[in-house]
């Protein structure tokens, strides 16, 4: 009986376009720590390539080329429908490496209500990384008084 998913594997794997894949792992490995899986790359006939697969911590991510099923990149878009949230430790560190290799910064880190920190950040086509270092976990009373600050009592 083969594994399902296959080893090494997440149940939900996100899979992100780029008009540029082989930009991208050069970028989100310099930038970000993240690194390309042996073996995982695929290229088309034209030498570009088509499909990868990116180790982030204990998780991996898909980066493949626009085209296929229809997908395009934020940059051919003209805006990102989505973003991807990545625990890190050393959230800091993480946020220098990232503006030092060129990531475009949304909002520096900063301290959030629900115990995290977090920083907010762009590759060069287009696509939303939310980095998060959880530094202290909240009570639900805690939680609802900052949340009923912010409106959501209503």
């Amino acid at each position: 009986m083969v594994d399902n998913p296959p080893r090494g594997m997440p149940r939900v794997l996100a899979r992100l376009t780029y008009a540029d894949v082989a930009g991208a792992v050069g970028f989100l490995e310099s930038a970000f720590g993240f690194s390309e899986r042996p073996d995982a790359r695929v290229v088309d006939a034209d030498g570009r390539v088509a499909l990868t697969e990116l180790d982030v911590f204990d998780s991996c991510i898909m980066l493949g080329a626009e085209g296929a099923h229809g997908l395009a990149s934020p940059v051919s878009l003209g805006g990102t429908t989505q973003a991807l949230i990545v625990y890190v430790d050393g959230i800091d560190a993480h946020y220098q490496r990232a503006r030092a290799g060129g990531a475009d910064i949304v909002s520096d880190p900063a301290d959030q209500f629900w115990g995290d920190r977090r920083y907010e950040a762009r590759d060069p086509e287009g696509h939303c990384w939310s980095f998060h270092e959880h530094l202290r976990d909240v009570s639900p009373e805690e939680m609802a008084k900052a949340l009923a600050g912010l409106g959501f009592d209503k």
